[in-house]
């Protein structure tokens, strides 16, 4: 709620600004405004209180404007400029960093395109599958680095959101006392099954001092270079939290946005950079808590929204009070390999029907490529020699994909592999990973004419494959044996094969 009245200090900020001659425009959100100005933007917190943030004082608003600067320099050092004091003097004038009484505060940013937010691209279509991976990949690297901590976080920093969420949630009165009553007891029952892996992952270092808002408006392209900003600077046990549970709120959000092709390859080029596997199970979880924060902050919006806009708010809250409850509801699970000669679009195909499989955010894909160049330690877009395509090496390569496939499989997640698989052996191999995980298997031969597997080829670039129209007459060349699994007609757009497998497999679409 609002504790107290800043007009006179947006009415001086207004001035200012105009005053230099800048058109102004201002942006609200239930934590703050936003004056943007020229090559500038001014962040204004407001003088509110609720049960996870008080912005009450101004002595408390100044400290998170100096704590928001420093935090988020660690990811977006260019956009961060500092935290300005406004004080009034003993005439009454306000003035930046003057002498006198503190008043409030303000960070001060150097301004970005506002088209190049993702959550403008991404209502655009603007977000590319080559831009979410270098995102994956700046989120990877900024958790390697980020502070690691052993006294927040677990299965006891969990239980401590969810009761923040019960509360602010009833204090809306977006949903009754039964569903408030239900919706608790949901997301206690799944806090039990998860409390041993919680703690688990706290011990392992896997807790640490991140971004904590993670969602596509505190995102944007800067420089070509994706930008995260705008973090949780108002309480650091929000934002000590396990780095899943930091990716899971971007992952969310691209969920409830139907950018779900987008969600699950962010998770998986994320794990092809940080072995996380192991805290896959609590995907959907982490999702769903997520979904719960932004349903009780956007029912909040509804308190200081003019009559005509309430409505919105309150239809967009309920959508992610539902998207929570579907996230805990259980998924089966099974293990799709795809093979085919190169060039039939395997990969393609793959990253394409995972977001369809097993749990949010889709399935782990394993891909023969991506695992040749980790094991040789290089990026995946990294051309390799010939040598390290003989036998022996694509033997390791194979068995790595069949171990990494049933650890994944082990913790309750759904797996889709795709290499050539152009022998029966490799088939057969990858299909008895299946059956010792007790989980259904589906195994499909993707086919396409010569003509159009050459045109593939030629037409890739910066790609995990090293495959070359050579490699392509060889695997032709040799006989692929009885082939079991189902042919699929992959001489089209890929999306019309995905849609052949998910016919097959009987599956509903991605975002029913």
């Amino acid at each position: 709620m609002i504790v107290s009245d800043q007009s006179d200090v947006v009415s001086f900020i207004e001035d200012i600004l105009k005053q230099r001659g800048w058109n102004l425009e201002t942006i609200a959100t239930h934590a703050s405004l936003v004056f943007l100005a020229g090559d500038r933007a001014y962040k204004l917190k407001r003088a509110v209180s609720y049960p996870y943030l008080d912005f009450s004082t101004s002595e408390k608003r100044l400290a998170a404007c100096q704590t928001e600067v420093t935090l988020n320099r660690r990811t977006a050092p260019t956009l961060y400029l500092g935290a300005r004091m406004i004080t009034r003097d003993m005439a009454g004038q306000l003035s930046f960093d003057g002498v006198g009484s503190l008043v409030d505060a303000v960070v001060e940013m150097r301004r970005f395109d506002q088209m190049m937010l993702f959550d403008n691209m991404a209502q655009r279509g603007a977000l590319t599958p080559q831009i979410m991976t270098d995102l994956a990949r700046c989120i990877a690297a900024f958790h390697r680095d980020a502070a690691s901590s052993g006294t927040h976080g677990g299965a006891d920093g969990i239980a401590a959101v969810l009761h923040i969420n019960d509360r602010s949630l009833r204090a809306t009165g977006l949903v009754t006392g039964e569903e408030a009553d239900a919706f608790f007891a949901l997301f206690k029952q799944t806090l039990e099954r998860h409390i041993a892996l919680l703690d688990m992952r706290r011990e392992a270092g896997k807790v640490r001092r991140c971004h904590g808002d993670l969602i596509l408006r505190n995102i944007c392209l800067v420089d070509g270079i994706p930008t995260m900003f705008d973090c949780i600077e108002f309480d650091d046990s929000l934002a000590t939290i396990d780095i899943l549970y930091d990716l899971a709120f971007l992952l969310m959000d691209l969920w409830h946005r139907d950018q779900r092709d987008h969600a699950n390859l962010v998770l998986n080029r994320y794990l092809d950079e940080c072995d996380e596997g192991d805290g896959l199970p609590l995907m959907p979880f982490f999702m769903a808590i997520r979904a719960a924060v932004r349903a009780h902050v956007t029912a909040a919006q509804m308190a200081s929204a003019d009559a005509k806009n309430k409505p919105t708010f309150e239809a967009e809250a309920r959508t992610y009070f539902d998207l929570a409850c579907k996230l805990l509801q259980p998924e089966p699970v099974s293990l799709v390999a795809i093979g085919g000669f190169s060039g039939s679009g395997k990969s393609t195909v793959t990253s394409l029907l995972a977001a369809s499989l097993g749990p949010a955010p889709g399935a782990r894909t394993l891909n023969s490529d991506r695992i040749r160049k980790k094991l040789y330690g290089v990026a995946a877009e990294t051309h390799l020699p010939e040598a390290a395509y003989q036998a022996s090496v694509s033997e390791k390569v194979y068995n790595f994909l069949r171990r990494e496939a049933r650890r994944i499989l082990d913790t309750g997640h759904g797996v889709v592999v795709d290499a050539v698989f152009d022998r029966a052996d490799e088939r057969e191999a990858i299909q008895q990973v299946a059956e010792q995980g007790s989980v259904r298997f589906h195994g499909f031969w993707l086919e396409a004419p010569r003509e159009t597997l050459i045109s593939r080829l030629a037409a890739r670039h910066h790609d995990p494959s090293d495959a070359t129209v050579e490699v392509l007459a060889g695997q032709r060349q040799r006989a692929h044996g009885d082939m079991t699994w189902k042919p699929i007609d992959a001489s089209s757009d890929p999306a019309q094969t995905r849609d052949l497998i998910r016919v097959s497999m009987k599956l509903r679409h991605a975002d029913t």
